[in-house]
């Protein structure tokens, strides 16, 4: 089965453009080193959580957006091989990121059910 890279981070929302635009330069990136695909989906309806939730969980401030986004890769060794080889890649230290990567949050999954 497929494994997941999955990543919510924040974005001013008047930089949705920039976002979109810098998803898509990094696309052909992520496929050179092996991924199936890459989603990125602008946050639409994220409510307010009793005890957390998505803007809590990356402290998004007054004007930002949630995003969430998946990279599927054919398997584990892919996308760990993939994080080796991106640190000394210098296309992706040019690209824009228009969000605060620390406020990212990402981690890797194993999928467990697919359809």
């Amino acid at each position: 089965m497929t494994y997941v890279s999955g990543f919510v981070t924040p974005v001013k929302t008047g930089d949705k453009d920039r976002y979109i635009a810098s998803a898509r330069a990094a696309a052909p990136l992520f496929k050179e080193y092996g991924a199936l695909s890459q989603v990125e989906a602008w946050g639409d309806n994220v409510p307010d959580g009793k005890v957390t939730d998505f803007k809590r969980a990356v402290k998004a401030e007054d004007g930002e957006t949630v995003v969430f986004s998946w990279v599927t890769w054919p398997d584990k060794a892919t996308a760990d091989a993939f994080e080796t080889k991106m640190m000394d890649d210098p296309r992706f230290s040019e690209l824009d990121m228009p969000f605060d990567g620390k406020r990212m949050i990402y981690g890797g999954f194993e999928t467990i059910f697919e359809a």
